[in-house]
């Protein structure tokens, strides 16, 4: 076997990023536009999404409020209201970056966001500052005050100023975890 002369491989290795940019952006963009379509098909089908898509009349799909109401109800969204729509533009926007050539390759960079930012756009309608999206994994007071009736912002639960049952929000993984998952999935995209 004969062996390259080492001003050939050079020239090869100067010119081959340049060359291979365009099949090899072919090739991560199809690979980054399933991911992403993936990333949003199961935050679409999350429970906790379905549910509040599903607005005031929804079952408690979830299991975050051990079949008392549903989240739409129990966060107070006004009806008509479309709380998912902030988080799902957050993630349609995702998207990458060509950073430099490699030897053999091209980096890119992807633009996933953090949980705080969709923290951000997902205030509770009825105290500043704190995030119904990050409820859902921490915890939402107030599930022994509810009465379900047909008036309130959403026509189906109002807030008594006295406890009427027992029972407490269960906590479930949500946008952190969704995050955290497709952060090291897009990170090993090649």
């Amino acid at each position: 076997m004969t062996r390259l002369p080492s001003d050939v491989i050079k020239a090869i290795e100067r010119q081959a990023p340049k060359l291979l940019k365009k099949p090899f952006n072919k090739e991560f963009k199809k690979k980054f536009e399933d991911l992403k379509a993936k990333m949003i098909k199961e935050f679409l089908s999350h429970p906790v999404t379905m549910e509040i898509k599903s607005g005031p009349s929804a079952t408690n799909m979830s299991g975050t409020l051990n079949g008392v109401t549903n989240l739409f109800a129990f966060i107070g969204f006004d009806q008509g209201d479309q709380p998912i729509q902030p988080i799902l533009q957050i993630l349609e926007g995702i998207n990458y970056t060509y950073v430099s050539e490699a030897k053999i390759g091209v980096t890119y960079t992807v633009n996933i966001p953090e949980a705080k930012e969709i923290f951000a756009v997902t205030p509770l309608p009825y105290v500043g500052g704190r995030s119904w999206a990050k409820g859902i994994e921490t915890g939402i007071s107030g599930l022994g005050y509810l009465l379900r009736k047909n008036s309130g912002r959403s026509g189906a639960a109002i807030q008594s100023r006295n406890q009427v049952r027992t029972g407490r929000f269960q906590n479930t993984p949500y946008i952190s975890a969704l995050i955290n998952k497709y952060k090291k999935e897009f990170k090993q995209l090649k």
